[in-house]
Order: structure tokens, then sequence, then C-alpha cells
């Protein structure tokens, strides 16, 4: 999971969806007419899918397991838990149909206070919650709200964990092939390298070693030329959302 820039949209847009959200409003309990009216709203999930698409990693990957093509639109606050948030644009994701069907389903965990324990990844930074071990591809949570997103999404999936292990192995070639390129001078040559690195899945594995790349060790652990290649494009491989 990496942050990402939700985009705006315009009134034309943000009317249509108050439109199919009024009579919602007006019977704020009942989830069978929320449902109803998002089943019939064909247009409008067409056009959410496509705003969600331009928003995903990569080629419209799943915002949440980073790995399958994202096919649903998923309500990050269930119908089941509040019908109003039915139509709400910041309440939409894309994700694959395993991520939305199979783990996240209505789950909506919250703490004591009714705060949710999953991370948002358009308003905070999944980092702050996920370490990612590069080597094994495994997550481990740094709070709370990290074990929950894990469990909840299932991030632990072992087929999960081997992508990641083996994107890193791919990252690390194709950022040594990126550096040689473009000091050897062959421009073209690197710009397809780079252009291949941003469709990249598992676009979490290349946003943590562009976390750790500054710090004093990481050429001991990327090596030189990887941590050389990754100082260079911070900030341009993965411009969905800015890095601290």
């Amino acid at each position: 999971m990496i942050p990402l820039q939700r985009l705006p949209i315009d009134n034309r847009f943000q009317s249509r969806l108050t439109r199919a959200s009024s009579p919602i409003l007006a019977a704020p309990a009942n989830t069978d007419l929320a449902r109803e009216r998002w089943k019939r709203a064909r247009t409008v999930r067409r056009d959410l899918k496509s705003l969600l698409e331009a928003m995903a990693a990569g080629l419209s990957r799943c915002m949440y397991c980073g790995d399958n093509q994202g096919t649903d639109i998923d309500h990050f606050t269930p119908i089941a838990h509040d019908p109003t948030h039915t139509f709400a644009w910041v309440n939409h994701f894309l994700a694959c149909s395993h991520c939305n069907s199979n783990q996240k389903r209505d789950q909506y965990p919250c703490d004591g206070s009714g705060a949710c324990l999953l991370v948002d990844p358009t308003t905070e930074d999944p980092n702050t919650h996920l370490s990612l071990t590069l080597v094994t591809g495994a997550y481990t949570a740094r709070t709370p709200k990290g074990e929950a997103t894990i469990e909840v999404f299932g991030l632990q999936r072992p087929i999960l964990q081997q992508g990641r292990a083996r994107a890193y192995v791919r990252c690390r070639s194709m950022l040594r092939d990126w550096l040689l390129q473009s000091e050897s001078g062959d421009l073209a040559e690197a710009s397809e390298v780079l252009d291949s690195l941003r469709i990249h899945p598992f676009a979490d594995v290349l946003h943590a070693m562009l976390h750790r790349a500054e710090s004093p060790g990481a050429p001991a652990v990327f090596g030189p030329e990887v941590t050389t290649a990754l100082r260079r494009i911070r900030g341009v491989v993965l411009p969905l959302a800015p890095l601290p």
C-alpha cells in the first residue's frame, strides 16, 4: 500500500453524486435502499471507476494489494456501516475482486472512540503504520492501525509476499539498468526503463526503497548503484503522493 493523491472532481460530477445520494440521505438507516441505488447507478459507477483508475498506481492496480488489476469499486466505509457514504467520492477506492469480496467485504474495525482502524492511503502515508521487509515481502505493523490493515486486506497472503520479494529483485535490476543507460547517454532506453518502473506491479516495494534510499546505511543494503539511482529518481517514479 502506498500514498495516493485523490483526484478532484468537477462541480458537474459532484452534482450527479449529490443527486444519487439524496434519497439515501432522506432515509439514512436504509441500507437496502442504498444498495439498490448503488446497483442502479451504472453510469455513475462507470465514471467513478475511470477516475479511480487514473488515481491508481501502475496499470490500474488494486489500491490495497498493489498486485492485481483493480476491477471493483470498494466503499472504504461499507454501505452496511454507513449508507450515507454510498456516493461520497472520498469513500471510493479501486480494488481487485479478491481484496474487495474475499478479504475486506463489510469489515470496518474501529477503536474504542469509534475511529476507523484501517489506513486510508489518500489521507495518510501507509509507511507510518506499516513496515515492509523487502527481502521477504512481508509486512509488519508499526501501529494498531497497521495491524488491522494487514489483517483486513490480507496483506500477508503468501502469494503477495512472494510477489513483493520478486518485485524487489526486479526493481534492483531495473534501477541498475536505468543508471547505466543514463550515464552512457542512452536517454531513450533509460526513459523506457523508467516508464516500466512507473507501471510495475507492487508499487509498495519501490516506494519502500525510495523511503530508505536517503538513510546513511542505504548503500550497504541496496548497493551503491541502486542507491544512486533511487536518489536520482526520488519524486519522479512515484509522483502519486509526496514522500516525506
